[in-house]
This record gives structure tokens, sequence and C-alpha cells, in this order.
């Protein structure tokens, strides 16, 4: 299956262009739109939130993630490679987390051009076509890469600040809860956040923390929003242990 990762939104033509530009080279493949709403031009942030999602997937899935403020600039197109997922999309540390927490991988760079390559839109006319090319097996012309143009090494294993707000207003952070103790507090937005393990676990109004499915440290108010704490994507976290 081919997995769309971008931060275009879900209005719009831009995920549409791209499904049609995959559907011309491979008509038969299985395109799961995971998420349109990645951290807008935060390729970081959303570097460990792909990290996360990805591991729900099948092991030869391949990712056609875009998150690219500097499309049209130097950074190399990339193919990554990481326990045999294959991750198509720029090479600005959108793949970092996902490499680093890899126990194989290997990475080069695009090197084909296609007939058509605007200046702004490199997932629908290059992205997008490469991934369905490795779809099919078709071979696609690539170069060796040296790491230190798409690898970022001074990034956090676990990034302690929000990195995505769902729908209903829960703010996910980029730290794996495996990390904490189950009894740590955060501090966010000026307020002290205690654990609970699930939304019942509090009183109708009152924010916790807790490991949510994708087994991030994630901020919620039962039946209301932690958006509404004054957090969002950036806010920063710290962390205390009693």
């Amino acid at each position: 299956m081919i997995v769309l990762f971008t931060d275009f939104g879900a209005a719009g033509p831009y995920v549409g262009q791209m499904r049609a530009a995959i559907a011309a080279r491979a008509p038969g493949a299985q395109v799961i739109e995971l998420l349109a709403d990645a951290p807008a031009f935060d390729a970081q942030s959303s570097s460990y939130l792909l990290a996360a999602l990805a591991p729900d997937f099948p092991a030869d899935a391949v990712f056609l993630a875009v998150v690219d403020p500097g499309v049209g600039g130097d950074r190399p197109p990339v193919i990554v490679e990481a326990d045999g997922q294959r991750f198509v999309g720029p090479g600005n540390g959108l793949f970092e987390i996902v490499s680093r927490r890899a126990t194989r991988t290997a990475a080069t760079r695009i090197d084909w051009t296609p007939p058509r390559l605007s200046s702004s839109f490199h997932g629908r006319d290059l992205f997008a076509p490469v991934a369905a090319m490795i779809e099919i097996g078709e071979a696609v012309p690539a170069a060796p890469l040296d790491g230190s143009l798409h690898r970022r090494p001074d990034w956090p294993d676990d990034l302690d600040r929000v990195i995505y707000i769902d729908a209903y207003g829960n703010a996910m952070t980029g730290r794996r809860a495996a990390t904490l103790p189950a009894d740590a507090v955060l501090h966010a937005a000026g307020r002290r956040i205690a654990p609970g393990r699930v939304f019942g676990d509090v009183e109708p109004g009152e924010a916790f923390w807790y490991e949510n499915a994708n087994g991030l440290v994630e901020i919620a108010v039962n039946r209301g929003r932690a958006d509404g704490l004054r957090l969002a994507v950036s806010s920063t976290i710290t962390i205390s242990i009693p």
C-alpha cells in the first residue's frame, strides 16, 4: 500500500492531485490517506508524529510523506528504507526519527526527473510518481546520499512539545509514554497536569495526561478540549517526577 502523510489539509486539490499521479503509474495501488493535517511547515514535529504512526502499517508499506517548506530549494529528494518500509519525500529531517528508531536503514537521493516538475509541488510531480514506481516494482534511478544532508543528529530522541492537536482538542506530544514513570507530572501552559490511565479516571472538565493509542504522551480534558488550555502545536512541556 501507499500511505499519504502531508500537511496539505483536507480541503483543496492537493491530495487528490497526488492520488491522480499515483493512479497514472500504479492504477491498482491501495492508497491510504493517513494524515493531511500534519503540523504545517514543521518537519521536526511531523518527524516524531510519523514515527509514532508508521508501526501500524505493513513492513512493505510505501509512505508518501510531504511536509516540505523548502520545496524548490536545496534539500534533497530522498527514499529512506527503514526496517522494510520505504519513505519517499523531502530530505529535510522528516524521516529522522523513523530512521533513528529502525534496526536497519538506508537512504538514497532520487535521481529521476519527471517530464513535468513544478517548482512548488514536488509532492505531485516527483514524490507521488516515485512512490508509485516503488509500489509496482519499477526501478527508481537513485544515487548515494550524504547523510549530513538529510539527517538531524541534534534533534532529541523524544520531543517535549505538542506536535499535533486532534479533532477533539487532545494534544499529542513528541514524548513516548514508555520513557516516563506512570506517576510523572507534566507542566504546560502554566498548569500542572497529573497522569491518568483513561478519561474516566478524572472528573469532567479536568485535564490529565495519558499514554495514547500510538504510545505518545497526550494531554486531554475529560469531556472537554485540551487546546482550550492554551495548548497549541509547538507548546512546550516540562516533566517532574514525584
